[in-house]
């Protein structure tokens, strides 16, 4: 456990960082899911747009420090080639 001021300090702002990545990751994979459900759906025009608001959320996750950049480009590219599937 913490015992000088500083680490207990700190121990209070990890706890409020994770709270925070929590809630971040998980609007990340709400956006993710709806893009899945459009596709799964066979929705092609709903899976365009899911996945037009879920790119930006996706990209932000990676300025905040919850997704590398490599694995957002990939789950985004990923999610792009379903939907692109869809049409064809």
């Amino acid at each position: 456990m913490a015992n000088s001021p500083g680490s207990k300090k700190r121990a209070r702002q990890a706890l409020r960082r994770t709270d925070v990545n929590k809630a971040r990751r998980s609007r990340v994979r709400t956006f993710i899911r709806r893009v899945e459900e459009a596709i799964t759906g066979g929705d092609a025009q709903q899976a365009r747009e899911a996945l037009q608001q879920a790119q930006p959320e996706i990209m932000r996750s990676v300025t905040k420090g919850i997704l590398h950049k490599n694995t957002a480009s990939r789950k985004i590219s990923r999610l792009a080639a379903r939907v692109k599937a869809l049409n064809a």
